[in-house]
C-alpha cells in the first residue's frame, strides 16, 4: 500500500480500514477491502502525523501531531471535526477511554509533559496533571477505571494513574531510555513496554474483570513479569 511521500509513524485500525499518519503531514484511511491504496486523505495537521487511535464503537478518529494539535475526526470528515491546541509540544500518546463514551486522553511531548483529557461530545477539556516527563504512550485499563502512562526524558518511567482523581497507583522504573513503546494483553492485565535500551519488560498492573483486588504489592524483575497486586 503506497500513498505517503514521507515516513509513516502512526497506524490505527477500524475493522477494515486502517489509518495510516506520515511525515507528509496528512493521514490516508485504507479500506482492505478495496483495490485503491487508499479510499480518502484527511488534512489538516502542519507537521509530521505522530499518533493515531480509533475510539472503541468505531465513529471518531483522534489524531496528535508534531505541530502540538490533536484533532479528531469521524468517519466520513476529510477535515477535523474538533481541534485542540493546548499541547505545548508534539502529541504522540493518545488513548479513549473504555468505559465513558468521547472520554479521550492525550499526552505531550519533552516541553509540554502533561497529560490532557477531554470530553469530544460536549468538546471540552477536563483536566490536566503535569506528568514531570516526556509522555509516550497512553493506555485505559478496560477492566477498571485505571490507565498506563510510559514517559521518556528524564525520568523513563511508568505510571499507573487511577482515574479521575488522577492519584499514582504505582511507579515502574527500569528502562534507561524512554519508552517509546506499549501494549496491552487481550485479557487487560499484562502490559509490556520497549524502549531505546533494546529491552521489552512485561509488568502485570491491572486486575482481571472478575479479582480487582487494588492492594499493592511492588515486585520487580528484569525480563520476568512485575507484579505491582
Amino acid at each position: 500500500m503506497e500513498g505517503h511521500r514521507l515516513r509513516v509513524g502512526a497506524l490505527a485500525w477500524s475493522s477494515s480500514l486502517l489509518s495510516s499518519g506520515s511525515r507528509d503531514k496528512s493521514i490516508l484511511q485504507r479500506d482492505m477491502r478495496a483495490q485503491d491504496d487508499f479510499v480518502s486523505k484527511l488534512s489538516g495537521h502542519k507537521s509530521e502525523v505522530c499518533g493515531l487511535k480509533w475510539s472503541h464503537d468505531n465513529r471518531e478518529l483522534a489524531s496528535g501531531g508534531n505541530d502540538n494539535r490533536l484533532f479528531v475526526w469521524n468517519q466520513h470528515s476529510t477535515q477535523p471535526v474538533l481541534k485542540y491546541s493546548e499541547h505545548t509540544a508534539a502529541v504522540k500518546a493518545i488513548a479513549w477511554s473504555p468505559h465513558l463514551h468521547g472520554l479521550l486522553a492525550s499526552g505531550g511531548g519533552t516541553a509540554d509533559r502533561c497529560i490532557r483529557f477531554w470530553n469530544t461530545s460536549t468538546n471540552s477539556q477536563l483536566s490536566c496533571i503535569d506528568t514531570g516527563s516526556q509522555v509516550c504512550n497512553l493506555v485505559w485499563s478496560k477492566n477498571v477505571n485505571e490507565l498506563v502512562s510510559t514517559h521518556g526524558y528524564s525520568q523513563n518511567q511508568i505510571i499507573v494513574w487511577r482515574y479521575p482523581s488522577m492519584s499514582k497507583l504505582a511507579t515502574l522504573t527500569g528502562h534507561t531510555f524512554r519508552v517509546l513503546y506499549l501494549a496491552i494483553s487481550p485479557d487487560g492485565q499484562t502490559i509490556v513496554t520497549g524502549a531505546g535500551d533494546e529491552t521489552l519488560r512485561f509488568w502485570n498492573v491491572f486486575p482481571s474483570p472478575k479479582s480487582q483486588n487494588t492492594n499493592s504489592e511492588i515486585g520487580s524483575s528484569f525480563l520476568g513479569r512485575t507484579v505491582i497486586r
